[in-house]
């Protein structure tokens, strides 16, 4: 009984789904981007792709190294030299480290030069670079990722470490994948999955579960939804880090661009989740971890520049924007 009250228990998730196209003027996709600040992996799935394009490959490697400064006070946040050196230049971002969300006190410095302040479960405070110095008295790891960053001689006084996003890239042949249509996001009965079924089937493919639904596999019964078609091989590729939403953005052209020469196949998708310790989601939202954590979205990008955007948090966030 007491496993059932747990179960009855579990948080409820909010998942927004959309339809737009790029070309449109009032398209929100760059902004939605722009705005999710905090990024711990991006992912890329291309059906019917063998070999990555020498654009994509360049954009994957050129994401750039992310920072660790420990023991680091945090009034050095609200110096001016720090401000000069980083805030004005505009592309910086902070985010302590090895904080949990719903019981220590969480730091974050927006681009616009805000700080978001978690001071405890019950505490949300926005402030701006002249906040009161009492609440930057302690200390901690911070992790910053900067455009052009200089921060390796900036923090040379700390124990600063340079860190590189770790690149997974994985060829899977014959992948059974959904059948989908720009124009049907609910789907349609035997002619096409919906947004929320392909939502569910991304996180199987993205996590390498078995999807045969086999009796005797005791990890995942999951299979691809129906209607669906196998394609020969799909290319997988996940970049993980501390990722700046301007990078973000690149990529996502560049995949826009993927059909500008004809492609067998009919879409690809992006996928970006955010770090489940940030004390903000999209702006200045505010997130929390309760059981779950996520942030994240997901656009389905089809041959015809049309797009599914998909966005997701759970436990006490506010709706996705």
């Amino acid at each position: 009984m007491a496993t059932l009250r747990r179960l009855r228990e579990v948080p409820r998730h909010l998942l927004v789904c959309e339809k737009s196209n790029f070309g449109h003027d009032k398209s929100r996709h760059r902004h939605l981007v722009e705005t999710h600040y905090y990024n711990y992996r991006v992912s890329f799935l291309i059906p019917e792709c063998g070999i990555l394009s020498k654009e994509l490959k360049d954009l994957v490697m050129g994401f750039g190294p992310y920072y660790f400064v420990k023991g680091l006070p945090l009034y050095e946040l609200i110096t001016h030299e720090f401000i000069n050196t980083f805030v004005k230049k505009g592309s910086c971002y902070a985010l302590t480290y090895n904080t949990n969300i719903d019981e220590d006190n969480t730091v974050a410095l927006l681009p616009n030069g805000k700080l978001i302040l978690s001071l405890d479960k019950d505490t949300y405070e926005e402030t701006g670079l002249q906040g009161r110095p009492s609440q930057y008295s302690g200390r901690k790891t911070m992790r910053f990722s900067a455009e052009g960053s200089t921060m390796m001689s900036y923090f040379s006084g700390y124990g600063i470490q340079e860190h590189q996003p770790k690149i997974a890239l994985s060829t899977t042949p014959d992948l059974r994948c959904p059948v989908l249509r720009s124009g049907l996001l609910g789907g349609e009965p035997e002619a096409a999955c919906s947004a929320h079924e392909l939502f569910d089937w991304l996180g199987a493919v993205f996590s390498h579960a078995d999807l045969n639904n086999e009796p005797y596999n005791f990890v995942s019964t999951y299979c691809c939804p129906q209607p669906s078609s196998v394609v020969a091989q799909a290319s997988l590729c996940s970049v993980t880090g501390f990722l700046l939403p301007e990078r973000i953005c690149v990529l996502l052209e560049q995949l826009c661009r993927y059909f500008d020469e004809p492609k067998l196949a009919p879409w690809v998708t992006l996928s970006v989740q955010g770090f489940a310790d940030s004390p903000v989601s999209w702006r200045e939202s505010e997130h929390g971890f309760q059981k779950g954590g996520e942030h994240l979205y997901n656009f389905v990008i089809f041959n015809n520049r049309d797009y599914w955007l998909q966005m997701a948090v759970g436990a006490d966030d506010d709706c996705p924007p």
